[in-house]
C-alpha cells in the first residue's frame, strides 16, 4: 500500500485512479500539432471522490497545487499525475524523452470571462496535460478548442468539453494554438506540465503564488 500526505495526515491507499490504457489506446493527432484526447482518464469508480476532493480555490486564476487543501483521493490523483508510469506513457505517445524533466501542477477553479484567449503556452513547457474536473458541462462557452491559426477561434480541429475525467495533452510548439469562448463561473481543471528545467518551476510557481496573494487582497479581482 502506498502512503500519501494530505491536509488531514497520512493515508494508506491502493487506488489506481488513472487509466493509462485509455491514453495508450487514444490516437495521436498531428494536425496542426501533436495532441491526444482521452475520455474517462480517471477511472469512473473514483471520479466522484476525486471531484469532491478538488481544492476550494474560491477565485479565478491559476494556483499552484502546493499549499492547497484537498482530500486523500485528490492527493493520490496528483501523485499519479507526477508518476513515472504516466511520464513513460506520455513519452511513448509523443516519442519524446522526458526523463529528468521537472513537472509542475497548477489548478483552476473559476473563469472570469477573460480566460481562454488564443495562445500557444510558453516555450519552457514541453508537454501540457489538462485534466478536467467538472461533473457536467452543458454550456457552449468554456469548451477548449485546438486551433489551426492564431487569429480565429472558429477554425478548430478539436473541441473538448471540460467534463470530469477528460484529459487532453499536447506538445507545445510555435503553432500549438488553443483557447475557448469566454466563460464566467466554475470551470475546474488540473494542468500538468513537463518543463525544460527546475528554474522554470521555481519562477512559475512564485509568479502564481504572487498572483494568488493579489487576488486575495482584491475581492473584485
Amino acid at each position: 500500500m502506498d502512503t500519501i500526505a494530505t491536509d488531514t495526515g497520512p493515508t494508506n491507499t491502493g487506488l489506481r485512479l488513472l487509466d493509462l490504457d485509455r491514453l495508450r489506446a487514444a490516437p495521436l493527432s498531428r494536425d496542426p500539432f501533436d495532441f491526444v484526447v482521452a475520455e474517462n482518464f480517471v477511472r469512473p469508480q473514483y471520479l466522484s471522490a476525486a471531484v469532491a476532493d478538488f481544492p476550494p480555490l474560491g477565485k479565478h486564476g491559476s494556483f499552484p497545487l502546493d499549499g492547497q487543501r484537498y482530500g486523500a483521493v485528490f492527493a493520490r490523483l496528483a501523485a499519479e499525475l507526477e508518476s513515472d508510469d504516466l511520464r513513460r506513457a506520455i513519452e511513448d505517445k509523443f516519442a519524446l524523452d522526458l526523463s529528468g524533466r521537472p513537472t509542475m501542477i497548477t489548478l483552476r477553479g473559476y473563469s472570469d470571462g477573460k480566460d481562454g484567449s488564443i495562445h500557444t503556452d510558453s516555450a519552457t513547457k514541453l508537454i501540457t496535460l489538462l485534466l478536467y474536473m467538472n461533473p457536467v458541462w452543458e454550456e457552449a462557452a468554456g469548451r477548449l478548442r485546438l486551433l489551426r491559426r492564431a487569429d480565429d477561434l472558429e477554425d478548430f480541429v478539436a473541441e473538448i468539453a471540460p467534463i470530469a475525467g477528460t484529459m487532453v495533452a499536447f506538445r507545445r510548439s510555435t503553432n500549438s494554438f488553443h483557447g475557448h469562448h469566454a466563460h464566467i463561473g466554475e470551470r475546474r481543471s488540473i494542468q500538468l506540465n513537463w518543463v525544460t528545467d527546475p528554474r522554470v518551476v521555481r519562477r512559475e510557481l512564485a509568479r502564481h503564488r504572487w498572483s494568488a496573494r493579489l487576488k486575495c487582497l482584491n475581492p473584485f479581482g
